[in-house]
């Protein structure tokens, strides 16, 4: 029998379990479990969705579940939401406080030479997650997640696409071997970084299914073919004076959706036991992100032809993936898709910090860079790492690139120039402020600055309270600052920190044995027209340029995702108007495929069952706000939230003057 056939007979077999039917002749099976194709659309904004550019992911949302009041964990980062997403728990559970934090320690690959490590890890990388678990027990995460405990209940479980956020759906298999390469110790994950060294490696059945597809083994890269500085390259971000990229993820992504197609899901079709999926688009993100439609302005920003080609791009590979299910009824009908997003999305501004066009003020924005190894920006542009400059400016210290060794000197980090003709700023963003350095953990810095771009988080490594509380002071008299909130246990009384609200108040409180931030600074965000989410900007410390796109802050732009579910287990053409949230996917979908999942905290999401076949609907609970005292000139921390089914779920924060405001906006 030639493989074709041999598949094609297995398919057939298949399909008569999926249906339910008499498996031999006097022996009947059990109804199967259903399956479940988790479909994340990176920084998808719920305002995005639209018949014309996105008709697939309008179809789940018309079709089957409209979650209409849907939102992101905060901070508003991937791998904060992919963690959530992965385990059903808020992040003070999961320590995933941001893309890039500060573990505590010198961090690199075990039993490696510490020239190759980093005190502050960007954690959408394999290595450096697998970094990441071999510090903290085996699972960084502290919690199960969803697809690995599905695993173990006897599911085909698989997770395709963009790095970091993939690995992150079955965190505890992912590791190092003694031999020094990574393993996912026999668990499918498909992403940028399959068929290098520096990936996990797939299953022997896998790649032979590959070859006989005539697919590659490993992941094209995002140029689509060009060069990488190409405009057509989807990886190009361009510079203070070169646009970014002109062109959607389109040929790496095609090959994610290849092989979920023609390889994962013939494979999981052809075996009689469920299956649970994850994929993982970059897109819409990644062509918001690098977009060279609008240089240095805010318009079109994150809204022009570019954005565009990266919605339908992540509207495409889900199209397929439904096309494929249409064309295997008997596995559709068994089959739930829930369709998320991680995060909204801003047009980045590092110049304006309000709708007026008033500009900043702060001393990072008005230094003369050295030029020598980038383009000079425009006037008043904050650079990056800015935070870290004004801190160190207003605090007195002195700052350190974590990403560059000195050559001498009493520091292991290289002094930042701060000031004269030829000011630097960090390389990254993130920077050690103190006197000297001289740990290669940063332990004695005095603060650690991790930049991520809408907002920061601040390590204080000798837990100094009263260091704590004279950085709030400076942090509340920053003019593009929009919220702060502090570790409870530096603050015990709201009037000890004021302009700042307690972490605990936005689930960054939990059992994760990662080190949480002493403070998670936000900056400000705006609309461009009033009521026009889709028009917003954020205020970025980050890499990027004014006029493209970023997230991480605390605006309704960004923590309204979108999300929509359908199939045999969700109600059909239904609007649930009731709160909603990415922490809410694991619990529902464990209640769906039959499984219990394990849980150390509790900071756990509900079952979703006013949307489910059979559940009574809910409505909307009030808003609610939370006001911190005030601080210096009077100002406060806004929070406003929903409260539904013992979950919060963030909706804005702001910064608000003497007159206090009821709402953000």
């Amino acid at each position: 029998m030639t493989p074709q056939a041999r598949r094609l007979s297995v398919i057939t077999l298949a399909t008569a379990f999926a249906c339910g039917v008499v498996a031999a002749v006097g022996q009947q099976t059990q109804p199967r479990r259903h399956n479940v194709i988790i479909f994340v659309a990176d920084g998808l904004r719920r305002g995005s969705v639209n018949a014309k550019d996105t008709p697939a992911l309008m179809r789940v949302r018309t079709t089957g579940v409209d979650f209409e009041n849907s939102h992101s964990v905060f901070p508003t980062f991937t791998t904060a939401n992919a963690s959530a997403i992965a385990t059903g728990h808020g992040l003070g559970d999961t320590g995933d406080y941001a893309n890039t934090l500060y573990p505590g320690m010198w961090l690199g690959k075990p039993d490696l030479a510490t020239a190759n490590g980093t005190v502050t890890p960007f954690l959408e990388n394999d290595e450096v997650l697998a970094n990441m678990n071999s510090v903290f027990g085996g699972n960084y995460l502290g919690e199960r997640t969803l697809l690995s405990v599905a695993h173990e209940a006897g599911f085909n479980v698989a997770s395709v696409g963009k790095i970091g956020p993939t690995a992150i759906q079955q965190m505890e298999r992912m590791g190092w071997e003694q031999t020094g390469l990574l393993s996912a110790h026999g668990a499918i994950v498909v992403d940028d970084s399959t068929g290098l060294a520096a990936g996990f490696p797939l299953t022997e059945e896998v790649v032979d299914a590959l070859r006989e597809a005539g697919l590659p083994e490993h992941a094209p890269l995002r140029t689509n073919g060009f060069t990488e500085s190409s405009p057509w390259s989807n990886g190009f971000t361009g510079d203070a004076q070169t646009p970014g990229t002109r062109n959607a993820n389109r040929v790496q992504q095609q090959w994610f959706t290849d092989v979920t197609t023609k390889v994962l899901l013939p494979q999981f079709a052809a075996e009689a036991k469920p299956f649970a999926l994850l994929f993982w688009s970059r897109d819409p993100d990644g062509s918001q992100h690098n977009e060279g439609d609008s240089l240095q302005s805010l318009k079109p920003g994150i809204n022009g032809v570019t954005a565009r080609r990266g919605l339908s791009n992540a509207d495409h590979c889900l199209q397929q993936l439904l096309d494929w299910l249409d064309a295997h009824p008997a596995v559709k009908a068994q089959t739930d898709v829930f369709v998320t997003s991680d995060h909204g999305f801003a047009t980045i501004s590092r110049r304006e910090i309000a709708a007026d066009g008033t500009q900043t003020a702060e001393v990072s924005a008005l230094m003369t860079y050295d030029t020598t190894k980038e383009k000079p920006e425009p006037e008043g542009t904050l650079p990056n790492g800015f935070l870290a400059i004004d801190l160190a400016v207003r605090e007195h210290m002195r700052a350190y690139d974590p990403a560059v060794r000195a050559a001498n000197g009493p520091s292991v980090y290289a002094e930042i120039t701060i000031g004269g003709d030829k000011a630097q700023h960090p390389s990254t963003g993130s920077a050690l402020l103190g006197e000297t350095v001289k740990q290669m953990d940063g332990a004695d810095a005095k603060l650690i600055v991790a930049s991520n771009g809408g907002s920061d988080a601040i390590y204080v490594p000798n837990g100094d309270a009263a260091l704590v509380r004279q950085t709030v002071e400076v942090l509340a008299q920053l003019d593009y600052v929009g919220g702060i909130f502090v570790d409870d246990k530096f603050c015990a009384a709201a009037a000890d920190c004021p302009a700042a609200l307690p972490m605990s108040s936005v689930g960054l409180v939990g059992s994760s044995a990662v080190p949480r931030p002493a403070i998670l600074v936000v900056f400000k965000n705006f609309v461009q027209t009033a009521g026009d989410l889709q028009s917003a900007v954020q205020v970025t410390d980050g890499t990027l340029q004014e006029g493209q796109g970023n997230h991480g802050g605390f605006g309704r732009e960004q923590t309204w995702n979108n999300m929509a579910a359908m199939g045999p287990d969700f109600k059909a053409g239904f609007v649930d108007r009731a709160p909603v949230g990415n922490i809410d996917i694991a619990a529902t979908l464990a209640q769906i495929l039959g499984i219990a999942m394990p849980s150390t905290g509790k900071l756990t999401g509900r079952v979703l069952r006013e949307a489910m076949a059979g559940g009574a609907a809910a409505s909307e609970p009030p808003h609610k706000t939370m006001l911190s005292q005030p601080g210096p000139g009077g100002v406060k921390t806004l929070l406003e939230y929903q409260q539904f089914g013992g979950v919060t779920y963030l909706d804005d924060a702001c910064m608000v003057g003497k007159d206090v405001q009821s709402r953000c906006r």
